[in-house]
C-alpha cells in the first residue's frame, strides 16, 4: 500500500517573508517611538510622570494586564479570540478568596485552585471551539458570562476582603527588588514574555499556532492536529488570566467579582497594535508587550492630567480603529 510523504507548511517565499518581517519590524519600531514621544510629553506636563513611584504603579498595571495579553496574541495567532479572560481573572480571585476566609486553606494552596478553575475554564473554551464547533467568540462570551455568574453567586456579589494573607504571597504582587525599587510583578511578568517570546521564534510547537491560523487547510493536510493546537492555546490562554487575577489578589488583598471588566478588550488592542493580525497567522509576543506598555503610559498619562476615563475610551478605540485598519490594509497590499 502505498504511503504519501507529508510536509511541514512551507514558509512564505523568502521577498514576502522579509516584506512580512520589516512590517513587524516597522509595527513595533512605530509603537516604541509613540510610547517614547508620549514619556516626553508627559515628562513635560506632568512632573510626576517620571517619579519611581508612578512608574511601579504603572508597571503594576502593565505586568498583570500583559500576562493577559500574551496568551490572547497566541490565541489571535492561532485564528481565534478569547473574551472569558477577564471574568475569568474574577472568578479565580472569589474561588481563591473563598476558599482562604471560609475554608481557612493556605492562601498559595487556595491560589493553586483557583488556577486550576482557569485552566478548566480555558479547556472548556477548547471543548466547544474544536470538539463541537462553535464560533470561538459565542463561546467565549458565554463561558464569560458563566465564569462572572458564578463569582457573583460564589462571593454574594461581594468584593472578598483578604488582609490578613501571608506577607510572603503579598509580596508577588507588591514587593521589590532588593534596594532597586522594581516591583517584583514587572520582573515575573518580563520573565514569562521572555520565555514565550523566544519559544514564538524558535520552538516547532509554538510555531504551528502559526501554520493554524495561517491556513487552517493546510496544516491538516501537513499532518498537525489542529484541534490539539486549538485546545492548548485556549487552555494556554485561561492558565495565564487565571495567574493575573492571582497576581491582582495578591497586589490588591482583595478579590472583588465584579473587577477587571474591560481587560478582554484591552488585551485585544495591544496585542492588535503589537502587529498581531485579526485574521491569525501573524503576531509576536514582543509586539503585544509593546502595545500594552503603550496602554499603560496612555491610561497614567490621563490619570496624571485628570482627563475623563471616557475621552481615555475614544483614544483607545481611536488607536485600536487606526492599527486594525493599517493590518487590513497591508493584508490588501500583500495580496
Amino acid at each position: 500500500m502505498s504511503t504519501m510523504n507529508v510536509q511541514a507548511p512551507q514558509k512564505p517565499a523568502g521577498g514576502l517573508a522579509r516584506g512580512m518581517g520589516r512590517f513587524r519590524g516597522f509595527r513595533e519600531g512605530t509603537t516604541i517611538l509613540i510610547i517614547l514621544v508620549l514619556g516626553v510629553i508627559m515628562s513635560i506636563l506632568s512632573p510626576v510622570f517620571l517619579t519611581g513611584e508612578n512608574f511601579s504603579t504603572m508597571f503594576k498595571i502593565f505586568a498583570i494586564n500583559g500576562l493577559v495579553v500574551i496568551g490572547m496574541t497566541l490565541v489571535m495567532i492561532g485564528g481565534g479570540i478569547d473574551l472569558s479572560v477577564a471574568a475569568v481573572m474574577a472568578l479565580v480571585g472569589v474561588v481563591a478568596g473563598q476558599l482562604f476566609l471560609v475554608y481557612h486553606w493556605d492562601i498559595w494552596t487556595a491560589s493553586l485552585a483557583g488556577l486550576a478553575v482557569g485552566t478548566v475554564i480555558g479547556f472548556m473554551n477548547g471543548f466547544f471551539v474544536t470538539r463541537v464547533g462553535l464560533s470561538p467568540f459565542i463561546v467565549t462570551l458565554a463561558l464569560s458570562f458563566m465564569a462572572r455568574g458564578l463569582a457573583f453567586v460564589l462571593s454574594q456579589a461581594m468584593p472578598l476582603p483578604l488582609n490578613t494573607i501571608s506577607n510572603s504571597f503579598k509580596f508577588i504582587g507588591r514587593g521589590v527588588i532588593g534596594s532597586t525599587g522594581i516591583p517584583f510583578i514587572v520582573v515575573l511578568f518580563l520573565a514569562v514574555a521572555l520565555v514565550f517570546d523566544f519559544l514564538s521564534r524558535r520552538s516547532t510547537v509554538i510555531r504551528r499556532i502559526y501554520y493554524v491560523g495561517s491556513n487552517e487547510k493546510a496544516a491538516r493536510f501537513s499532518g498537525i492536529n489542529v484541534n490539539r493546537v486549538r485546545m492548548g492555546i485556549y487552555v494556554l490562554s485561561g492558565a495565564l488570566a487565571a495567574v493575573a487575577g492571582i497576581f491582582s489578589v495578591s497586589r490588591f488583598n482583595s478579590a472583588p467579582p465584579y473587577g477587571y471588566a474591560g481587560v478582554e478588550m484591552t488585551a485585544i488592542c495591544a496585542a492588535v497594535i503589537g502587529g498581531t493580525s485579526m485574521n491569525g497567522g501573524e503576531g509576536t509576543i514582543f509586539g503585544a508587550v509593546l502595545g500594552i506598555a503603550m496602554l499603560a503610559v496612555i491610561e497614567t498619562a490621563t490619570n496624571l492630567l485628570e482627563i475623563s476615563p471616557y475621552l481615555k475610551d475614544l483614544i483607545t478605540g481611536a488607536i485600536l480603529l487606526t492599527a486594525v485598519s493599517i493590518d487590513m490594509l497591508s493584508h490588501r497590499k500583500r495580496a
